[in-house]
């Protein structure tokens, strides 16, 4: 049987307006905009059609009460799922607006980061640098750092000695072998490391800068703008200097 745009099967079968409703593919893109962006249309809508099919079902094959109860199960789930994902994009934009106000106090702070595709670097500037740092997945009995200037040439040479695993930050005067302010600019930074059975160790330069800004970037998090031209995300940020 059929009944206003409702079709109607044996024993009760669940329509298939209820079932496009519940889906948001409604053929009526009015009626489906609304159903699916209230959970309270989607529920009347439900029982509009759970009447119809009880006043349209077969009195030979009445409609079985079980699978009434089926379905209104399905549709508080329907509508708890719909309510649970309005109450998580609520808290995502809760974060996400919490995460912007603590990047905020970083601006002006030096910060270590992973090297970009130019290796790792520090920014000198009126005698002061942004320091710079090394990552090590294991301790290292000599760890030693190589400064290099824009042309390529060794400035100075850093022997920090024995080191444990983890992030060591370095705050670095910026100043060569023979003690000389070096000039403003950016300056690259690698590393080697010595384990205790005098083997390489493996050993990862960090990039020093400084945060100048907190942007949105295209993926909607927050990113920081950095004073060496690059933008990092938040969880790129590996130690406060």
């Amino acid at each position: 049987m059929t009944s206003s745009n409702t079709t109607i099967g044996s024993g009760g079968t669940v329509s298939q307006q209820l079932l496009d409703t519940i889906n948001g593919t409604s053929s009526n893109s009015s009626s489906s905009a609304s159903s699916s962006n209230s959970s309270t249309s989607l529920q009347t809508t439900f029982l509009k059609l759970l009447v119809t099919q009880l006043q349209n079902q077969d009195p030979s094959n009445p409609m079985d009460s079980s699978q009434m109860t089926s379905q209104l199960a399905q549709i508080n789930t329907v509508t708890g799922i719909s309510q649970l994902n309005t109450t998580l994009t609520s808290l995502a934009s809760q974060l996400s607006a919490g995460q912007s106000a603590q990047a905020s106090l970083l601006i002006g702070q030096n910060v270590l980061v992973p090297a970009g595709a130019t290796g790792a670097t520090t920014t000198v500037g009126n005698g002061a640098s942004t320091g710079f740092g090394v990552s090590l997945s294991s301790a290292v009995s000599d760890l030693k750092v190589t400064v290099k200037d824009k042309s390529g040439n060794i400035v100075n040479t850093l022997d920090l000695g024995a080191q444990q695993a983890g992030t060591v930050p370095v705050t670095w005067k910026p100043v060569d072998s023979s003690g000389n302010t070096l000039p403003d600019g950016t300056y690259s930074i690698s590393a080697a490391g010595t384990g205790g059975t005098g083997a390489t160790a493996a050993v990862t330069a960090l990039t020093g800068a400084q945060v100048q800004s907190v942007v949105q970037q295209s993926d909607g998090s927050t990113g920081l703008m950095l004073n060496n031209g690059t933008t990092v995300g938040m969880t790129s940020v590996t130690a406060i200097l």
